[in-house]
């Protein structure tokens, strides 16, 4: 079983992503790409896209509902790093079913989480012995 989100993208394509302008600089430890952002007060940005009547974020390379990724995810605002997928964490998320709910999908449940922790068989031949080490 994958991660839900990347089947989903639906944050991405609902919410406004604004956040502290210095998060685009990065002589004060700002990543993400100030060409992905506008402005949006004296303090913010935003990142592009996601302050039209129908948000999508310029990072996203998704078909919501089928596939989805963050092209900048390891650099992403903190803002996106603060969303949690519903039940991620043993909780729901207000904004997870929100966005998914607005598109069209189900919200996530515990269910979605349930990734196997043991194999489900034993395996059908034991494991082959540890060679010496030469000396």
């Amino acid at each position: 079983m994958s991660h839900p989100c990347l089947t989903c993208g639906a944050c991405c394509a609902h919410f406004r992503v604004s956040f502290h302008w210095a998060e685009t600089a990065p002589t004060l430890g700002g990543t993400v790409p100030e060409a992905l952002t506008e402005k949006f007060d004296h303090h913010r940005v935003v990142m592009r896209g996601t302050s039209s009547k129908t948000p999508r974020c310029i990072a996203l390379d998704a078909e919501i509902g089928v596939r989805a990724r963050c092209s900048i995810h390891p650099i992403k605002p903190s803002v996106c790093r603060e969303v949690p997928a519903s039940w991620e964490f043993g909780a729901a998320s207000a904004q997870c079913d929100k966005a998914r709910l607005a598109h069209g999908m189900p919200v996530l449940t515990r269910a979605d989480w349930d990734f196997p922790t043991e194999p489900t068989e034993p395996p059908t031949e034991p494991p082959a012995p540890i060679a010496p080490l030469a000396a």
